[in-house]
């Protein structure tokens, strides 16, 4: 679903979201690390969904909103290439293959209710 994406490849863009919950994952480190998950990301210029969910760190921008479920945000954010897949030489796996993902997120707000 995210082919909508690879056309705006290295651009920020404006997206409106909805948040669904907080997670977790372990960084690079090995330490715990608070996520966000939004879904219907939706590109606000062109009105299209480019995402039906997206994994976001607990960054400073998301702390300053008190976000409870079905919360709509507006943020900005930057378009980028990524690998993913499964790789096992040893069983001759590859299924990697390139996708896009949104990064940096910045000017997050809240929308107000309509």
């Amino acid at each position: 679903m995210r082919k909508e994406l690879a056309g705006e490849k290295n651009n920020r863009i404006k997206f409106r979201a909805t948040f669904v919950r907080f997670g977790k994952k372990v960084n690079f480190k090995g330490f715990s690390e608070e996520t966000v998950l939004l879904k219907n990301i939706i590109d606000i210029a062109t009105a299209t969904l480019v995402a039906d969910h997206l994994w976001f760190s607990y960054t400073k921008g998301f702390e300053g909103i008190a976000l409870k479920e079905s919360v709509e945000l507006e943020f900005e954010a930057r378009v980028k290439e990524y690998t993913k897949g499964y790789v096992n030489r040893a069983l001759t796996i590859n299924n990697r293959k390139q996708d896009y993902k949104l990064s940096h997120p910045t000017k997050i707000i809240q929308v107000p209710y309509t």
